[in-house]
Formats: structure tokens, C-alpha cells, sequence
């Protein structure tokens, strides 16, 4: 799916996606770890084993995130409670939901100059 963007704001945008991956600036991941000035690949772990340690460098981001968007992959699935409980007692709050709604909500919300970071899962 192609995206199509209607506000500029700087950093990494998700310009497309499909089962190959997230197409961002001239690269393309299969998994994704954005902050609002960098896209990184990202070997995520199963999500069932998901920890912070995964994802450290969104948490470390400063200014702190207003929250961390995660997307799940293909559909849906909640993170590990120990996972929400943690990242939640960091002071962050969580956005789960399928990894394509969370490409369009990344987008959505930089274009309106949000401070976010994001974890995508593959979508396959």
C-alpha cells in the first residue's frame, strides 16, 4: 500500500508497505524501529518474549516520546503484560495495534509534529 502524506514534517516517514516491508526514505525494512529522526532495521524477538530491552533506544530517546506506538504484525495481539507493565513504569505510555494501522498512525501523527517513537513488527 502507498501512502500519501498531505503535511511535511522532518525525520523518517513510512512512504509504503506490504509483506516485503516498510519502505522509508530509500530503504526498505522488514521490521522497523523509528524515532521522529531515524529508521532502523530490527530484528524483533517473538512477541510473546518481547522485553524493553528490545526496544531500548526508543526509551533512551530524549525528549522523552509522548508514547510508544507498537505494532503487532499482521493482526492485532497484545503485548506481554510484564512488557506494558515495565515500559508504563519508565513513564511511557503504549499503543498497540496491527502493523499497518501503526504505519498510518505514525504518519498521521508526525504530520502533526507529535514526538512519538515506534516498534513495528513484520507484517508477515
Amino acid at each position: 500500500m502507498r501512502m500519501e502524506k498531505e503535511q511535511r514534517t522532518d525525520g523518517p516517514i513510512i512512504s509504503a508497505f506490504s509483506l516485503g516491508g516498510f519502505k522509508v526514505d530509500d530503504g526498505v525494512y522488514r521490521a522497523l524501529l523509528l524515532t521522529p529522526e531515524r529508521a532502523d532495521g530490527w530484528e524483533p524477538p517473538a512477541l510473546d518474549a518481547l522485553s524493553v530491552d528490545a526496544v531500548a533506544p526508543l526509551l533512551a530517546l530524549a525528549p522523552r516520546p509522548e508514547f510508544l506506538l507498537l505494532g503487532t504484525g499482521a493482526t492485532l495481539m497484545r503485548p506481554p503484560v510484564a512488557f506494558t507493565r515495565a515500559v508504563e513504569a519508565l513513564g511511557f505510555g503504549i499503543e498497540a495495534m496491527d502493523s499497518r494501522a501503526a504505519a498510518r498512525a505514525w504518519a498521521v501523527l508526525r504530520g502533526e509534529g507529535r514526538w512519538i517513537a515506534a516498534a513495528l513488527y513484520p507484517l508477515s
